[in-house]
């Protein structure tokens, strides 16, 4: 039996229990693996049962809320993924291609800088900067014949000049945009149970929604017209299911920062395991996500160790040449 017929034979739920248990392995690497070493055992021992020791405190105050954030990121960043291919058909669809990230940035850094109150609305900020670069992107790409390839282009020119304003913020602001560094690092490091408090409601809501939404995205993925006719209001639906996913990646660009391709890998590898239906490939799109963003954080620890990588730059890596092969395999 070859690999090919081995996958298509496994149900989703053998699908659903490895990916579980992959998402647990990461999970236990992540809060034993970095300058301080632990067993997985010591790192049960530890979870179970704190104390004052240093590896404790290690765990539940440096590591614990770091790998919370990576995991609820990395799912959000691929069901985000999963929504906006469906919805626009687009297989180069992503939240950080579509400049949705690069604007969500721009977002935070003008609130930073501009209204220093805007902490407690970090989240709302980060969505309206990634839905005006979403719709700048779909509004230029459109003018000429919206194809994959074109949207995509649109995206990095679009992403392009979010970052240049970004910059230029920086660099005019110095003093007041030292507060959003941290932010738009794109990296999970230093995150503490505060910030994953702080956006955790607003990613789990959307992932859970985007769940109940599953077969709307279906009917969507299907074309406007089909959808009609199955008596969906189309254009409502298509708006509600991208906003949906401009907020799951904006949370996730507010909790960690920019961090790309998670959206773009993570969707075509779960319709390779399970085919298009968004019903059983957003739960696994979810898992999948959550342990490539942890594992790359574990791996952008130990690269460069006692120094740390940055955990987009080891995405990036990964995520880069899919982007290539991809697009190479789409018409312009």
């Amino acid at each position: 039996m070859t690999a090919l017929s081995q996958q298509r034979s496994m149900t989703p739920a053998a699908w659903y229990v490895l990916a579980a248990t992959v998402l647990t392995g990461c999970f236990v690497a992540s809060l034993a693996l970095g300058a301080l070493r632990l067993s997985p055992g010591h790192v049960w021992t530890y979870l179970l049962h704190p104390d004052q020791s240093s590896e404790s405190l290690v765990i539940w105050t440096l590591r614990f809320p770091r790998t919370v954030a990576a995991m609820l990121a990395g799912a959000a960043l691929a069901v985000s993924g999963a929504l906006l291919q469906g919805v626009t058909r687009n297989p180069l669809a992503d939240p950080g291609i579509l400049g949705v990230e690069a604007g969500a940035a721009l977002a935070l850094l003008a609130g930073v800088v501009f209204l220093p109150s805007s902490a407690a609305f970090l989240v709302p900020l980060a969505f309206a900067g990634g839905l005006a670069a979403a719709g700048l992107t779909l509004g230029f790409a459109s003018r000429v014949g919206l194809t994959p390839v074109r949207l995509a282009l649109s995206g990095v020119a679009v992403a392009a000049l979010c970052g240049a304003v970004t910059r230029g913020l920086q660099l005019l602001f110095e003093e007041k945009a030292q507060g959003a560094l941290f932010t738009l690092a794109g990296s999970v490091s230093g995150r503490t149970w505060a910030q994953v408090g702080a956006a955790a409601p607003w990613l789990v809501s959307a992932l859970l929604l985007s769940l109940l939404l599953a077969r709307r995205v279906n009917v969507l993925a299907l074309g406007e017209d089909v959808a009609r006719g199955l008596g969906l209001n189309a254009q409502r639906e298509l708006l509600l299911v991208s906003g949906l996913g401009v907020l799951l990646a904006a949370a996730a660009v507010a909790l960690t920062g920019p961090i790309g391709y998670v959206g773009l890998i993570v969707p075509h590898v779960s319709r390779r395991l399970l085919g298009t239906d968004h019903r059983r490939t957003l739960p696994l799109s979810m898992m999948l996500g959550a342990s490539l963003l942890t594992l790359a954080d574990v791996a952008a620890r130990l690269v460069g160790a006692p120094a740390e990588t940055p955990v987009g730059v080891v995405v990036a890596v990964l995520g880069t040449p899919f982007f290539i092969a991809l697009a190479r395999t789409q018409r312009v």
